[in-house]
Order: structure tokens, then sequence, then C-alpha cells
């Protein structure tokens, strides 16, 4: 098959998701799926590693049905924007799923989707249990040395201090009360409201300083223009009483020259 016949197979694949494949949850579900993309999508950005994210993107694998995760991540591709992803067209699978349950079947993320995702050699699961407020995370295990054949069964990954380490994302997960947290190190990455809430105080900041600023600088101004005026009103006494000054003396030499005149007659 051509280059441009793949391509005008896979564009004819559909990029909706069946609605018994994507029940609705909820506001919870939908803020848990939309808090964590803008975290991670965020922070990528801004280390410019190259990781294609995306939230309920169709995913094709050859002779699979389709589905559609929560969140996936597949690294060292171009993060442009896709309508579908088909492992045969990008040549390369899901390297990370995570799901988000709130509510309806928990045997589809805890047991059909540990084992679907294994199979199919996504390399880390991450289930977060928005109900039950429970994080539970899966990896396949490295091929033993010489074994050709890749792992297909997930190992639990084993929290550190409550920390799940990723080794797809470089970044520790953790729960905080009902949100799913992301660190870098002891960094924690921050959605897109909290990055909202973080930039506005600190713009409230700068406003509330540039105002302080300028009250100061117009106390300033106008002290700066007392004092001028006080020099100015300092050099016109001066000369006021130079003038004084010189008309007295000039008075004087008046006064004596009449008196010698007067001597004289």
């Amino acid at each position: 098959m051509t280059p441009a016949e793949r391509a005008r197979v896979v564009d004819m694949l559909p990029a909706e998701v069946p609605l018994e494949l994507m029940p609705p949850e909820g506001d919870a579900h939908r803020k848990a799926k939309r808090d964590a993309l803008d975290a991670l999508d965020g922070f990528f950005r801004r280390v410019g590693r190259k990781i294609y994210l995306s939230s309920e993107l169709a995913v094709f694998y050859p002779g699979e049905p389709r589905f559609a995760p929560d969140l996936l991540a597949v690294v060292d591709v171009e993060p442009h924007e896709r309508m579908r992803w088909v492992v045969d067209n990008e040549g390369k699978g899901l390297d990370l799923v995570i799901e988000v349950h709130v509510a309806g079947s928990r045997a589809k993320d805890h047991q059909v989707n540990v084992e679907r995702y294994a199979r199919l050699g996504v390399r880390e699961y991450f289930l977060f249990d928005r109900s039950r407020l429970h994080l539970h995370a899966y990896r396949l295990p490295a091929a033993p040395e010489g074994d050709a054949s890749p792992p297909r069964a997930y190992q639990r990954i084993v929290p550190q201090a409550g920390r799940f380490a990723s080794e797809v994302l470089g970044l520790d997960l953790l729960l905080d009360g009902p949100r799913l947290r992301f660190f870098a190190g002891n960094a924690p990455l921050e959605d897109a409201d909290e990055m909202i809430t973080r930039l506005g105080g600190m713009l409230d900041q700068v406003i509330a300083h540039q105002e302080e600023a300028q009250r100061i600088a117009e106390e300033l101004a106008a002290e700066l223009d007392r004092e001028r005026r006080l020099r100015e009103e300092e050099q016109r006494l001066r000369e006021e009483e130079q003038r004084l000054r010189e008309e007295t003396e000039r008075q004087l030499a008046q006064a004596r020259a009449e008196l010698e005149r007067l001597k004289a007659r």
C-alpha cells in the first residue's frame, strides 16, 4: 500500500467513539482528566520534551476493537494534532494510559483494561479510582536478557512515600485529596486553573507594587517641587536682600555727597 493509499484508509477510520465505550461520568470525571492533561501538557511544553498527549482519542491497534483512554501518552513522537491514533500508521503503540474511574463498571478499569493494555504492550497503566480516592499503578517488567518476546503481564508499581514513579513521564504521581497530582522532583505540576490563579495573584502583587511605587513617586515629586519652590524663594530673598543693600549703599553715598556739598558751601 502506497503512503497516499494508507493516508486515505486512515482518514476513513472513525474518529468518534461509541457512547457505550465512553459512558458519561459527570463533572468529577471530566475535571480529573482535564486537570491531568493540562498539567502534563503545560509541563512538557515548557521543558521542550517531545511527547504526544491526548484525551479520549480513538485508538486503533491491528486486529483490536478501537478504544479511547481517558488520557494517553506516546513519547518521542511529534505532538501535532490528530483525529485518531492508528498504530500501523504511527509506527508505535501507546506508552502510557491513565484511566479515571468515577462510576460504572469497575471490572472494565480494574480487570479488562489491566489485561488489555498489558497485552497491547502499553508500558505503564495508571488507574485513578476517583470514587474511592485510590491510585493503582502498573508497569510491564523488562524482558529477560536474550528473550525477544516482550512481557505481556503487568507488575504493580510499589509507591515510595505515597508516590508512584512513572518511567514513561519521568514524573511521580500521587493523590492530593480528590486530585491526581504530578511531581517533577519536589515541585508539583500546576494545572491550568492553578496556574491562572497563581499568575493572577502575581499580577495583583505587581499592580499593587506599581500603585505603591506611583504613590511614592508622586510624593517624592511633590517633595522635590516643594524643595524647588523653597530654593526659588530663598534665591528671591537673597536677591531682594542684595537689592536693598545696594539701594541703601546708594542712598548713603548720595547723603554723603549732599553733606559734602553743604559743607563746601
